[in-house]
């Protein structure tokens, strides 16, 4: 069963950032994800707006996107992110 990564953040670094972008983009392929969105236009069509926009990652499974997440090469990937922005990041079954 596919599993989705959702991210929704801001960004305060946008130098820092890229070289995030840089970083985490190979290791996400790694584990077989793909993007499905990436800093699209978003229509809100009820509830309350929210302006930064989504980036949404499909894994084919929730181990495959568990083991991006809590890989050893990701933990420097991470510094680099947490210094350059502040997300919200889920982690989501598909059906």
């Amino acid at each position: 069963m596919a599993a989705y990564l959702i991210v929704q953040g801001s960004i305060s670094d946008e130098a820092q950032y890229q070289k995030y972008r840089e970083a985490v983009v190979p290791l996400i392929t790694k584990n077989g994800g793909r993007f499905l969105v990436r800093g699209g236009k978003v229509d809100v069509l009820e509830g309350k707006p929210d302006d930064r926009r989504p980036v949404i990652f499909e894994f084919p499974s929730m181990a495959a996107l568990r083991a991006f997440w809590d890989s050893p090469d990701y933990v420097p990937v991470k510094k680099l992110r947490e210094q350059a922005a502040s997300l919200n990041v889920l982690a989501v079954e598909g059906v």
